[in-house]
């Protein structure tokens, strides 16, 4: 398995919080990088929440907690169990009390939503939030990687079994498993009545009109439902961390702005998936083509700059940016993403750049090697602009 970025970070955090949380998607790889902690911390209690007989050990928490002093207790599938957190927070205060500080407890979630809010409320300054998300180009290839190996993981999307399935067709019938498991088990398990029919419909409508502005009310026409309804189903796509909503810009430039966010179904291989695309030759013939690439860039750069503000921009002028990424430094990056090896931008580019005072342009596009343009932009390839914008986060 390959080593994962996050790996560093989520024992940094162990060894300076009591809890931290480790949230991302189901199959993502939270279990198998909780389980990586053995070679730090040897003795660690493992409870996996979905099953009843986890749960059962949990009906005394605070007795089991004191039968486990000094072990690393990871609680996978957390949000099962909303009352745990409040019984976690006395916990550590108690421990806290006794001298006993970091490194307690490991949280796995996977809707965010839910357990942002719970644990944000019980324990406030007890707990660290990190996303695991699939695999990212930054972790499974070295520079100069081909634009085939890119392809590929374009392709498959980036959730460890897809990626590393035998070929493209068993890496298809994965992710359409992985689908139907969320709509058929995983979301009624949360407790919505959702009718998985209409939300796969609606999952299957946002791959087909990937990156594009959110329109409620289109889509509930489609859908036979109202406006309300599709937020609300979109929110819950977003907490599960499948969907991503990327604002617009909101600053103040004097200019008419548009105001609705962009919609991205956030791992490529599902809405490849979704579309019943199989391998890259089907996907270039598709209509979807250059907004499917498009949102596999955008996560590959939101992932590599966690704690940066990300937004697009567009005027109602034609001025317009792809990515906006402002950094804790008062940078602001703004980056254009093409499919083409040969990439140019247009004059609403320019004027977007300076309307925000744009600190860095970047050209992201599928070239082999990196080159300036004009007016300062900087054309490279996907990994190399991860790279690039990792450093400077």
């Amino acid at each position: 398995m390959f080593q994962r970025i996050i790996h560093q970070r989520l024992n940094e955090l162990l060894a300076q919080f009591p809890a931290v949380a480790l949230l991302g998607p189901r199959q993502v790889g939270k279990t198998t990088l909780a389980f990586a902690q053995k070679a730090i911390h040897p003795d660690v209690v493992y409870l996996d929440l979905e099953l009843p007989s986890a749960q059962r050990q949990l009906d005394d928490p605070e007795a089991f907690f004191a039968a486990h002093p000094n072990q690393l207790v990871i609680l996978d599938e957390v949000q099962r169990l909303p009352g745990i957190f409040s019984i976690l927070r006395g916990v550590i205060d108690q421990r806290r009390r006794h001298g006993e500080a970091a490194g307690q407890f490991l949280l796995l979630g996977s809707a965010s939503g839910v357990l942002l809010q719970q644990s944000s409320e019980s324990l406030a300054g007890r707990v660290a939030q990190l996303e695991l998300t699939p695999f990212q180009a930054r972790e499974v290839f070295n520079e100069g990687v081909s634009a085939a190996d890119l392809n590929a993981l374009w392709v498959r999307g980036g959730f460890p079994l897809a990626w590393l399935a035998g070929n493209d067709a068993a890496s298809l019938t994965w992710r359409e498993v992985f689908i139907t498991t969320y709509l058929e088990k995983d979301i009624p398990a949360l407790g919505p009545r959702i009718p998985a029919t209409t939300l796969r419909r609606l999952w299957t409508m946002l791959a087909h009109n990937q990156g594009e502005l959110l329109d409620q009310a289109r889509l509930a026409s489609a859908l036979a439902i109202s406006g309300q309804t599709v937020g609300r189903y979109i929110d819950l796509l977003s907490d599960l961390m499948l969907v991503r909503r990327l604002p617009a810009w909101s600053g103040n430039v004097g200019k008419r702005l548009v105001r609705s966010p962009k919609v991205y179904v956030r791992d490529s291989g599902l809405v490849h998936a979704l579309l019943g695309l199989q391998d890259l030759d089907a996907l270039l013939s598709h209509p979807v083509a250059g907004s499917s690439w498009e949102g596999f860039v955008v996560e590959q750069l939101i992932n590599a700059a966690p704690s940066a503000q990300a937004s697009f921009y567009r005027t109602s002028n034609g001025a317009e940016v792809d990515l906006v990424l402002e950094f804790r430094n008062s940078q602001t990056w703004v980056i254009e993403i093409k499919r083409s090896s040969a990439p140019s931008v247009s004059k609403g580019f320019s004027t977007a750049a300076n309307d925000l005072s744009a600190s860095r342009k970047l050209l992201v596009a599928p070239v082999g090697q990196s080159y300036p343009m004009k007016e300062g932009i900087e054309v490279m390839s996907p990994l190399e602009a991860a790279q690039l914008i990792a450093m400077q986060a």
